[in-house]
Formats: C-alpha cells, structure tokens, sequence
C-alpha cells in the first residue's frame, strides 16, 4: 500500500470508524484514541494489508480495541450507571432516537457491534462477520435476537404513552 492510498484510507473510513466506536462506548477521547490506534496499525502492516479488504481489516482492529476497553470498563462502575428503581419510561421519553440509543445501548455487546453495523453502518453479513470474527450464521442470530428486542422494548414504550 503506498502513502498516497494509505492517506485516501484515511479519509475514507476515519469518519465512519469513529461514529461506530463512539456509538459504542460513548467517550468521544476513547473513540479518538482507537481511531487512531487503528490507523497507526494500518501503517504498520500497509505491505501486508490487501487493498480490497482494507475496510474490513480496520473495522476488525477497531472493534477488538473496543472490546478491550469495554472489558476494562466492565470491572468497575460508575454511580450514575446504576439506574434508579421508580425512574418510569414517560419520565425518561425525550423523543424516539434517544429512547432507541437507550435500547441499543442495553443489547449485549455482540448483539449491539452486529445490529450497528448492519442498521447504521449497512455492512453485509459477511462483512459483519469478519469484522466481528463470527460466522454468518452467528452474525443473523444475534441481529435477530437484536431486533426482537428492541422490537419488544420500543412496543412496550408504546402501550406506555
């Protein structure tokens, strides 16, 4: 890979990267970092990297960054991440995207990287997978069980209001 397409990878997927790990981790310095992080592995491996699956090659390193930070994060917890018992869904009801970014958040995690890259991002199955290091079939399950969820959740929403 030469410096000029490596500067067009840049300019290519850098955007898309980013909202696909702030999307997950909420943290605009950890997003930053990881893209970063992923293009400097980009640069390093660019003679080994073939051109047609750069794009997956980057998701792929992104996505195991973020798994390392969720992890860490995992092992400890924040006060204001504890909700409330009597909170009700029409106190919390600020309009439909924030109530679907709420839903999304609660996914598991496989669950949530698969249903984002399919729904936000619109990668095939295949793409999904190996950027996920699932099978295709794995990939369909958990987009499934995803969308059933926020199907159920955003329907009881619903009966709510």
């Amino acid at each position: 890979m030469t410096s000029h397409r490596y500067n067009q990878c840049v300019k290519d997927y850098s955007d898309a990267l980013y909202r696909f790990i702030l999307k997950n981790l909420k943290d605009e310095y950890e997003a930053e970092n990881i893209v970063q992080n992923t293009f400097e592995k980009l640069w390093v491996r660019r003679e080994n990297v073939d051109e047609k699956t750069v794009k997956a090659f980057l998701f792929k390193v992104a996505y195991n960054n973020m798994i390392d930070i969720i992890r860490k994060q995992k092992q400890t917890v924040k006060l204001e991440d504890v909700p409330e018992r009597n909170q009700s869904y029409s106190d919390e009801f600020t309009g439909i995207k924030e109530e679907i970014d709420k839903a999304v958040a609660r996914l598991p995690e496989n669950q949530r990287t698969v249903i984002m890259l399919r729904d936000y991002e619109g990668y095939d199955y295949k793409s999904i997978g190996e950027i996920a290091g699932m099978t295709e079939s794995q990939v369909k399950i958990n987009i499934f069980r995803a969308r059933k969820f926020l199907k159920e959740h955003l329907s009881r929403l619903e009966v709510m209001l």
